[in-house]
């Protein structure tokens, strides 16, 4: 088995890669947003976050499967309709837990996939942005890209044959790194670095141009606010 010092052998950019996402219960997600959208609104957006994230993954070239780790009867409706395989967050230990299960959920059907860790709340990701992390991730053992602000993750990568390790959550960047996982250097990937966190997060990711669920629902509910 490799060592996270060393190249992964398999450098081939169109390498099938299975994502898993995790996803918290709407109902308690994306509490930072409290200031530009209230608590009716808030679980609305996480999942339409959620929505353009996972179409966006599935309608990257590079991406075999979509597998989401979540406990939410909506959230498991609307993504298994897109197509995203649900696996249940039978840990309920948190997000590092609930990453690691879902790895290990995809790697008991195909014991040697590529596997990467994706943020749910991307919804401005570009699928061509994606396809260019994955395959610069493709070079390394395991590999991660930082979030806008620097200090996150957005994704984390694991070549066949290693383990995903994830240790995301507050400054998830700086432990990746000390873990041994190469950092992703690449311009040109705003979208899949602009998760959704704060007021400022979601503005940001607006000016990138967020999928159709997001927009939508954005939409609707800002006006409702202004009414």
């Amino acid at each position: 088995m490799r060592t996270d010092g060393e190249l992964a052998t398999n450098t081939d950019s169109k390498v099938h890669w299975s994502l898993v996402v995790p996803l918290k219960a709407l109902v308690l997600a994306k509490s930072r947003l409290a200031k530009a959208a209230d608590d009716i609104l808030r679980p609305h957006l996480a999942l339409a976050f959620a929505q353009d994230t996972v179409a966006a993954a599935l309608a990257c070239e590079a991406v075999r499967d979509v597998a989401v780790v979540t406990d939410d009867p909506a959230a498991t409706a609307e993504l298994a309709a897109l197509g995203a395989r649900i696996v249940p967050d039978s840990p309920a230990a948190g997000l590092n837990a609930a990453l690691a299960h879902g790895a290990d959920a995809v790697r008991a059907l195909r014991p040697a996939a590529a596997v990467a860790a994706l943020n749910a709340d991307l919804p401005a990701l570009r699928p061509a942005e994606l396809a260019r992390v994955l395959a610069r991730a493709s070079v390394f053992p395991r590999a991660f890209l930082a979030d806008a602000a620097g200090i996150g993750t957005t994704l984390l990568s694991a070549a066949p044959g290693m383990e995903l390790c994830p240790a995301f959550g507050g400054r998830s960047r700086r432990r990746h790194s000390a873990s041994g996982a190469a950092e992703i250097l690449l311009e040109g990937v705003d979208s899949v670095r602009q998760d959704v966190d704060t007021g400022d997060d979601l503005a940001a990711a607006l000016a990138l141009g967020v999928g159709p669920r997001t927009a939508e629902r954005w939409a609707a509910g800002a006006h409702a606010l202004d009414g």
